[in-house]
């Protein structure tokens, strides 16, 4: 058995494709995962299980909860890589964004310059787009079209929850 990082895309978000964390958890149990633990509302989940769980969850969640997320799953020591790679590691955790690529980024350098602030900086580091926001992402032009600028579907948490899961892995 394996420990996964799941991340769910889109849900709670808007009032649209709610799914409580307990529920979550109880459906993923129910599956025959173990060690089920998420961390908030917007899909975050540590898990073991014998294969890459991805398209099983999101199979799973739409038959009980009618909607079908994407999901995205890494292997412990993936989601440890990209933490570790993370250029700003010295910044503020909740102003540093980790943006993680379904598949492999395609850039559009031309759209990252066009789209970002001067406050803004960012890099693209194997499967993961890195983004420092010292203004916040509440009105980053470069967030609301960061799927544009790498080319695939991706899913945004910032440093802060990603520590958060990295403790939720503890010593599994």
């Amino acid at each position: 058995m394996d420990t996964y990082v799941v991340l769910l895309r889109g849900i709670n978000v808007g009032g649209k494709n709610l799914l409580p964390m307990e529920k979550l958890k109880h459906l993923l149990n129910m599956a025959g995962f173990d060690h089920v633990k998420t961390y908030i509302q917007s899909g975050n989940v540590v898990l073991t299980s014998v294969d890459n769980p991805a398209s099983h969850i999101e199979r799973l969640i739409e038959a009980e909860c009618g909607f079908r997320p994407e999901v995205l799953a890494f292997l412990k020591e993936n989601f440890n890589r990209a933490a570790v790679n993370n250029p700003y590691q010295s910044h503020n955790g909740s102003l540093v964004h980790f943006f993680f690529c379904k598949e492999t980024p395609k850039p559009d350098p031309a759209a990252m310059t066009q789209y970002a602030a001067d406050s803004e900086s960012y890099q693209l580091i194997d499967q993961v787009f890195y983004l420092h926001a010292p203004d916040g992402i509440g009105r980053s032009k470069l967030v609301k079209h960061v799927e544009a600028c790498v080319g695939v579907r991706a899913t945004g948490r910032n440093l802060n929850t990603i520590r958060k899961i990295q403790a939720l892995m503890g010593g599994d």
